[in-house]
This record gives structure tokens, sequence and C-alpha cells, in this order.
């Protein structure tokens, strides 16, 4: 028996089935339907000769044809869900671990913790002032850019000093 709730509950879709399936339905005969099915069914059988069983077959292939697919969104929607959450746990260990690993390192050393976070401001605080002295002419956009360039160039080359450093005196 067709379930009158999940035919309501996507009616549009059903219209448009029963439409292409008997071309003879017009939109005033399936705004017959207003929830009841068995009027749906007898207006069908009325207008197209079809036999009951069959108009009723094709109505429940349609429910139960919505109802796998709304199943394997379900089902899709999940793993997605699950796999953003191991990423997401992944990640947060990642981070976990390295602030641990930087706190056991701050808690070893930390005259030269202390020294580099000081190198780095430093570095970064001049490399800043090199990169936008002398950009008067350039577009807003253009220096942007170019700063970004060049504080990215000057960072690197100053960790890539300062980083083998701390790694010696590390062991």
């Amino acid at each position: 028996m067709v379930n009158q709730q999940e035919i309501a509950g996507k009616w549009s879709e059903v219209r448009g089935k029963l439409k292409e399936k008997w071309g003879k339905l017009t939109d005033d005969d399936l705004r017959a339907f207003n929830g009841n099915v068995d009027q749906l069914v007898g207006r069908i059988q009325q207008k197209t000769g079809e036999s009951r069983e069959a108009i009723e077959d094709f109505l429940s292939d349609i429910a139960e044809e919505g109802s796998e697919m709304a199943e394997q969104m379900g089902e899709a929607v999940q793993e997605g869900a699950h796999r953003v959450a191991d990423r997401a746990r992944q990640g947060y260990d990642a981070l976990r671990d390295g602030a641990a690993e930087a706190e056991r390192v701050i808690q070893q050393r930390p005259g030269q913790a202390l020294a580099v976070a000081f190198g780095v401001g430093l570095v970064s605080g001049l490399g800043l002032a090199l990169v936008l002295r002398g950009r008067r002419h350039e577009t807003r956009i253009e220096r942007g850019r170019n700063a970004t360039e060049q504080f990215g160039r000057h960072m690197l080359d100053a960790l890539a000093g300062i980083i083998p450093d701390a790694m010696k005196h590390k062991g």
C-alpha cells in the first residue's frame, strides 16, 4: 500500500513522474490529491484507464526510490562527518604534540627559548621595516604584495640562521 506521508512529502517530484508516465494528466487532475492517495489513484485511473494496482505499484516504487535515496544520502553525510572528525582529531593531536614539545624545550632551556623568541620578533620587525621603506611610488596592492614577499624571504633567511643554532644546543 502507498504511504500517504511519503507521497505528500515529495509531492513535486511525484507529480513530475506521474505526468511523465501518464501524459494525459493535467495540473488540475493532480491538484485533486490534497493528501488523499485514494482520490489520486481514482483520478489517475479515471483519466488513463490504468488499473488501480498498477497505479499503486508505481506510487510505491516512487516512494521507495525516494526513501532509498534519502538513506544513501544520510550514509554519505555520516561517512563524510566521520572523515572530517578523524582529520580534525589528527590535526588536534599534532598541534597538542607540537605544543607539548615546545613547552618541554622552553622548560629545559628557558634562556635559549627567550632569546629565540626575541630574535624572531626582532628579525620580523626589521624585515617589515626594510620591506616598507622606499615603497612610496607603488600602489597599495603592489606595495602589500611586494612587502609580503620580501617579508617572507627575510623571515626564512633569519629563521634558517636561528633554528640550526638552537637545534645544535638542544642535543
